[in-house]
């Protein structure tokens, strides 16, 4: 059975994809800031997902602006399962929905980027060794169109220039592993209604975590260092 860590998965759409991977058969290691949140989570999903499900569910908390709280996971997931096969950078925070470049605090803008962009470097320089090793891994950055240069505007600043980061992380990571069964892309959910995407967003957190789902499930040989949403390339 392999193995899928997803952070943030508490809520919204990690917490879809955690389930949905679960579904497909995988064994998920459910992280989440809060213990327990995710505890919680943990335990309406094991309801929703019932005892015939074909993977399993695990929970674990998670930190991913805190170096510490990453190896205690790493160590947790070495000593139960060996390695992880899976990695879906889904965590993140918007802090500044209405934040303007000029005036948006420079702390703002270093939160935004310690959870959304170093946390995820710090969790692959720390799982993808062990994939290299194994030849097969999947890593899922969870992106935002908010990221995309092509369309920069000037709100949410700090969110936005944290996403820029994250897939310029993805572009850096596919490089550095061409040649290898790891593939790494990033995923666009689309506007969402989840706590962060607020109740008008179009999209169910079903709908949103379907893409990110199939990037994490990639055949060998499968897309490397793209940027995608619903399943199609597009723009950084």
């Amino acid at each position: 059975m392999l193995t899928a860590i997803v952070t943030g998965a508490n809520r919204g759409v990690g917490r879809e994809v955690a389930k949905q991977l679960v579904l497909r058969g995988y064994r998920v290691i459910l992280t989440s800031r809060s213990e327990q949140k995710g505890s919680q989570t943990y335990a309406q999903l094991q309801l929703e997902l019932g005892s015939t499900s074909p993977g399993e569910l695990v929970h674990h908390p998670l930190d991913v602006t805190d170096a510490q709280s990453i190896s205690r996971l790493h160590e947790f997931v070495v000593s139960q399962y060996q390695a992880a096969d899976v990695l879906v950078n889904n965590a993140a925070i918007l802090l500044d929905p209405y934040g303007r470049i000029l005036h948006t605090p420079v702390d703002t803008y270093r939160l935004s980027m310690e959870t959304n962009a170093f946390g995820p470097l710090l969790l692959c320089q720390t799982f993808i060794p062990q994939m290299v090793e194994r030849n097969y891994g999947r890593v899922v950055n969870v992106s935002s169109g908010a990221g995309q240069v092509e369309s920069m505007i000037n709100d949410m600043t700090a969110y936005r220039l944290s996403k820029i980061a994250l897939n310029g992380l993805t572009l850096m990571l596919a490089d550095s592993l061409k040649g290898t069964n790891v593939l790494v892309n990033a995923g666009c959910p689309g506007w969402v209604r989840t706590g962060m995407g607020s109740s008008n967003a179009p999209r169910s957190a079903e709908e949103g975590a379907a893409g990110i789902v199939w990037l994490a499930t990639l055949p060998d040989g499968g897309p490397h260092g793209g940027f995608f949403r619903d399943r199609q390339p597009i723009p950084w």
